[in-house]
């Protein structure tokens, strides 16, 4: 027998169900007006990371102009100087073109317009150029410092530089992350052992003070936002950090886990200022009709062995060639042969060359492949002449911050480099400020 239908229940679902499949696509709808509008304000789907977009570009180096080896970090009072430089494999002279997007603490684009941030033009053009000389690849060697007469900075914060071609902000080039402060509050801080036991020998505690004596904080917890990065390294920087005590104008952050990072290990380091011979870690120097070829040591896993101390650069790298008087046009490019010893595959992720040189990023570039035959890792990158500090790190599926420990080990011991960066979003504004970096070293500042 058949069942009799009641129709107005059926008519009742139907009408649930068409009211929840358009609440999904008016949602989905919106978050694409969303997505559309994010792209549309950073412009034509730039991403707010050191990103190079054109594969004849290479070498790309934002810093201070004092020091080779210095963040791209301005002081807005002072007005310092950052100096840009890049290399062009198709050489010539082109038309290539920068500008300044203003960014949140999080590295996305706010709601500020370029007049807003920047006294003087938008856009400017790179005019100081230079062929390279004596070289296998050729390139040509672009360079332009700022602020100059055309540009000068009026507001704190994060800004990424972006450089286009040909008069068209769409044509992207490379971007760089650069930040600007202010010195509005004061932050005391030091690196210690981590306070849980079981961490003490293997990770770096940073706690720190800010005093914001004069300057008015209405909601601690609220309007600030604190980010603390190792190395210079963005992609395992802590946030979210909140007071733990306030007392009168001190904020304190003093946790057990929240503000550690692992050790880590002294960096690997290799240098090719000159092709005449064999440096340490380098196994062999080659040069056929395509260029020269370099092959290092084989290197092996250190997680499991002792701390061993010495000097590096905390990943950073140095651009210099020996025979010759100008660096940036008299250092030729080489391939670079990395070889990891293992026997076994890593099955939880991929194994990446990782430093400063491809702006500590994981990428299809630096990705190593394992060779069954060699029982090892492998990967070659195409460098300038120089002097390069570099570490092998595993990333696993559907994470973002690469582990140096599962191949490098972890020690407290290790020297690190550390930035503390204070942002402010008082009331009634609509950018963050950038109101304090603090910088502090493992060794110096304990």
């Amino acid at each position: 027998m058949f069942k009799s239908v009641n129709y107005s229940s059926v008519i009742f679902i139907l009408i649930i169900l068409l009211s929840i499949n358009t609440f999904a696509q008016n949602k989905k709808n919106n978050r694409w007006r969303n997505m559309v509008d994010t792209t549309a304000k950073a412009g034509n789907n730039i991403r707010c990371v050191d990103s190079i977009y054109k594969k004849n570009i290479h070498t790309v180096q934002l810093r201070d102009v004092s020091f080779e080896l210095s963040q791209p970090i301005l002081n807005l009072e002072s007005q310092g100087t950052l100096f840009l430089n890049f290399d062009d494999f198709d050489g010539g002279n082109k038309n290539f073109m920068y500008t300044f997007i203003h960014c949140n603490a999080d590295w996305t684009a706010d709601e500020l317009s370029t007049a807003e941030y920047i006294d003087g033009f938008s856009d400017n053009v790179i005019t100081d150029y230079k062929f390279s000389y004596n070289t296998i690849q050729r390139f040509t060697y672009y360079y332009v410092s700022f602020p100059n007469p055309n540009i000068h900075f009026t507001k704190s914060g994060n800004y990424l530089l972006k450089v286009y071609e040909d008069g068209k902000p769409e044509n992207i080039v490379f971007t760089r992350r650069m930040l600007i402060y202010e010195n509005k509050v004061t932050v005391m801080a030091k690196v210690k052992p981590a306070s849980l036991v079981e961490y003490r020998t293997f990770k770096q505690e940073i706690d720190f003070t800010i005093n914001h004596t004069g300057y008015p904080v209405s909601d601690p917890f609220g309007d600030l936002k604190i980010v603390i990065t190792q190395n210079n390294r963005w992609d395992n920087a802590k946030k979210g950090l909140k007071p733990v005590i306030i007392k009168d104008d001190d904020l304190t952050y003093d946790y057990d886990e929240e503000n550690v990072f692992d050790g880590g290990n002294e960096f690997r380091h290799f240098e090719v200022q000159s092709f005449r011979y064999q440096t340490e870690f380098v196994k062999s120097i080659k040069k056929d009709t395509g260029g020269y070829h370099v092959e290092l040591m084989p290197d092996q896993r250190r997680s499991s062995k002792r701390y061993v101390t010495y000097t590096d650069m905390n990943g950073n790298y140095l651009v210099k060639v020996q025979e010759g008087t100008t660096s940036e046009t008299e250092a030729d490019y080489c391939t670079v042969k990395f070889f990891l010893s293992s026997e076994n595959v890593f099955m939880d992720g991929n194994i990446y060359v990782f430093g400063a040189f491809n702006n500590w990023q994981c990428t299809d570039e630096n990705l190593m492949h394992y060779n069954p035959t060699r029982f090892g890792y492998e990967c070659t990158l195409y460098l300038k002449q120089g002097y390069y500090n570099y570490e092998y790190v595993l990333l696993k599926p559907h994470e973002t911050a690469a582990d140096q420990t599962e191949i490098e080990g972890m020690h407290y011991d290790t020297e690190n480099d550390y930035t503390i960066y204070v942002y402010h979003h008082p009331p009634g504004t609509y950018y963050d400020q950038l109101v304090s970096v603090k910088r502090l070293n493992s060794l110096k500042d304990r």
